[in-house]
């Protein structure tokens, strides 16, 4: 392998690292923050699964994110995963539980902008209209679940301590499966620009072939996890504790509403049986993490009464995610421009 390559795809692998330390915060922060769940057991199951859903699920919406902006040259990609990463890096120092899914489209934007491509509008419409419909999706979600639940738990009378149980179990099946998602549909945001240009070979190992794109899946995930066991815990607390004050079985449903919204955005066998029986497909794109848990925090917040939630905490998030995009293409755009100009790298 060149090892050129190697050193074009660290931006990617660094995005990931970054997406695995700001983002487990929404598989497992309220886990964590409620106390049922430690943060080294949350790290551990969140690292597993968010490469399991990385390497089985995760082409579709990193093919729906290539509409955007095809960078077939890998030093343009290089730098448009890298001035995501640097977006995102930059709000997780403050503490703050940023979207990558904004971060990378704001790269992309800003290197189609530099390299004069069109920014393809339909895709870009229904990316950015996921950014208002998955919160409110999410605490849709989330509302339904708590009264289902906390109905149930009223009648069936259960002892305290076996709630408790229940609950800690819930959300570590929760958190495994948010995590899974998490990796199915953000794995798009750390490789998707660099798929087009393809950089690695494919080579087989007996029968099973196994493709570019598969081994960018696979490394994008091992970042991501690794991100999530070295610098996740800050943002954790953020989220978990800090939003609002929230019970475990609200925790739970959290997650669970989280979970939910990112699979429905990253499933192509739930596409492909919408379409064969004639419904509306959900698009599939790689959809704000972050939005989608304090959507449901929100949401839980607002059912039990809006004094509950943190609305400085709350506004400090939504203003890191206005930030985030315009911080990642201002970012993108010069450094194309000294990757081109200064270090003579062909970036289009």
């Amino acid at each position: 392998m060149d090892p050129s390559i190697i050193i074009f795809l660290t931006s990617g692998l660094f995005l990931g690292w970054a997406l695995g330390a700001n983002d487990a915060a929404n598989v497992f922060g309220t886990a964590v923050g409620t106390k049922m769940v430690s943060w080294g057991t949350a790290a551990v199951i969140c690292s597993l699964f968010v490469i399991l859903g990385a390497v089985i699920s995760g082409a579709g919406a990193s093919h729906t994110l290539g509409k955007l902006g095809a960078i077939s040259a890998l030093p343009g990609a290089f730098m448009t995963a890298l001035s995501a990463a640097l977006a995102v890096y930059t709000m997780t120092k403050a503490g703050l539980s940023v979207s990558t899914s904004q971060a990378i489209v704001g790269g992309i934007v800003g290197w189609n902008l530099f390299s004069g491509s069109q920014t393809d509008a339909k895709t870009l419409t229904a990316i950015v209209s996921t950014w208002l419909i998955c919160p409110i999706l999410a605490a849709a979600i989330a509302i339904t679940l708590y009264k289902a639940i906390t109905l149930g738990l009223r009648y069936s009378k259960l002892h305290l301590l076996r709630t408790d149980a229940y609950t800690r179990a819930g959300l570590i099946l929760a958190g495994a499966f948010g995590a899974y998602a998490l990796g199915a549909n953000n794995i798009a945001n750390v490789v998707g620009v660099f798929i087009p240009a393809q950089p690695l070979a494919p080579f087989t190992i007996g029968d099973l072939t196994i493709s570019s794109a598969q081994q960018l899946f696979l490394m994008g995930g091992l970042a991501i996890g690794a991100g999530v066991l070295t610098y996740s815990k800050r943002v954790m607390m953020t989220v978990g504790s800090e939003l609002g004050r929230i019970s475990p079985v609200a925790a739970f449903v959290a997650v669970l509403a989280h979970s939910i919204v990112l699979f429905l955005f990253a499933s192509r066998g739930l596409e492909s049986w919408l379409a064969a029986n004639g419904l509306p497909t959900i698009p599939l794109v790689p959809v704000s993490s972050s939005q989608a848990v304090v959507g449901a925090v929100v949401g839980i917040g607002i059912l039990k009464g809006i004094a509950g939630i943190r609305w400085r905490i709350l506004g400090n998030i939504v203003l890191g995610w206005i930030i985030t995009p315009v911080l990642a293409g201002v970012i993108c755009f010069f450094g194309l421009f000294f990757l081109q100009n200064v270090f003579g790298q062909a970036v289009i």
